[in-house]
């Protein structure tokens, strides 16, 4: 969605992108670009296809664009899930953590 609305934006000619992602498990021993070095780890693999009539430059920037949408910086940082908490009952506010 990032690299459609930037190229919109800047009239280029994309017409569908496609998105392919394949994941895995990999022992971080196995890992040699990987910090951590035990136990297992999350491995996915992607490759973008840009369709429409697009030249090299603008191939690359969408590529770069990519990068910064919001979810592949989520995919890539640091994720700290808490331990849910109970809600006994909905507040009136309609706000599921109860603030």
């Amino acid at each position: 969605m990032t690299v459609a609305l930037y190229a919109r934006r800047k009239g280029w000619s994309l017409d569908r992108v496609i998105v392919r992602l394949s994941h895995s498990r990999v022992h971080a021993a196995d890992c040699a670009d990987c910090e951590t070095k035990s136990g297992r780890l999350d491995r996915m693999d992607w490759s973008l296809q840009f369709d429409g009539e697009l030249n090299g430059r603008e191939r690359a920037r969408l590529l770069e664009i990519a990068q910064m949408c919001p979810v592949h910086r989520t995919l890539r940082s640091e994720v700290l899930i808490t331990t849910p908490q109970l809600v006994e009952r909905a507040s009136s506010s309609h706000d599921p953590f109860g603030r």
